[in-house]
């Protein structure tokens, strides 16, 4: 079996790949501290409890493919491979790594390992031209060409980043819960604030990606727009633009990644 394992700067996603099914998935959150021994522990827990897999840590595991935002977390994740994992090949996304993705950018160098994986994973499911828009700790909206090529994005503040920082900045509002109000019009200050953050997200995701699409293409509707990211279910049912929903977008991006960059014999 293939691990997958996607760090974002709040939370990490963890995937395990039988083929090209996803048979298992874990969301842990993401803590820069965690040393290798910890990380090695803590798989060893959530692997553990998967019937396909052995008792000792790394039975099962055929393959590993790697990315991370979060550059301390990459090298503890290095090391676990070394360790832990020494006999299993293993990719970490990086610079010389394989994507089959050209990259149309003043410094290529600056886009996000996992963005890239997510142009790659899009093309490979749905064909170019195409938008990703990734609901993470940012908002990211990456445009990638018919060619498959990733030609430029957009980032914008996070949901959740949003929602702590009204909290934190309103001396009458407080930290709530993500979740759909009754009307638009909030009949109190939670619902006021939770109608501003769904629909005022649904709107920007309309409205960048409009913009997006009459750049990227000669007809705008010929561009497919894929959502991805833990919050991309409360935006969904309110976007106008939204084709596709793939939860599993980078993880799918990382066991291409490792089939373009492991010899199978």
């Amino acid at each position: 079996m293939l691990l997958t394992i996607d760090v974002g700067n709040t939370h990490t996603v963890l995937g395990l790949f039988d083929g090209e099914d996803i048979v298992e998935h874990w969301r842990i959150s993401t803590e820069a501290r965690r040393t290798a021994d910890e990380l090695a522990v803590l798989l060893n827990g959530l692997m553990g409890m998967h019937p396909l897999l052995g008792d000792e840590l790394g039975d099962g595991i055929e393959g590993i493919a790697i990315c991370s935002t979060v550059p301390s977390v990459l090298h503890e994740l290095r090391e676990v491979t070394r360790r832990y994992y020494g006999d299993v090949p293993a990719v970490l996304v990086e610079p010389g790594v394989k994507t089959g993705v050209p990259i149309l950018m003043d410094n290529p160098k600056e886009v996000g390992a996992d963005r890239i994986i997510n142009a790659l994973a899009a093309v490979e499911l749905y064909g170019g031209p195409c938008v990703v828009v990734d609901f993470g700790t940012a908002t990211t909206f990456d445009a990638v060409s018919a060619r498959g090529e990733y030609v430029g994005g957009v980032i914008a503040p996070g949901i959740e980043i949003s929602v702590d920082a009204l909290g934190m900045r309103g001396a009458q509002l407080r930290k709530i819960e993500i979740a759909r109000p009754r009307s638009v019009i909030g009949k109190n200050t939670v619902e006021a604030m939770q109608s501003g953050i769904l629909y005022g997200f649904a709107g920007q995701v309309d409205g960048v990606v409009n913009r997006m699409a009459a750049e990227l293409a000669d007809d705008p509707d010929d561009v497919t727009v894929i959502a991805t990211g833990g919050l991309a279910p409360m935006v969904l049912g309110e976007s106008a633009v939204v084709d596709e929903h793939e939860p599993w977008l980078t993880l799918i991006g990382l066991r291409l990644v490792y089939e373009r960059n492991v010899d199978r014999g």
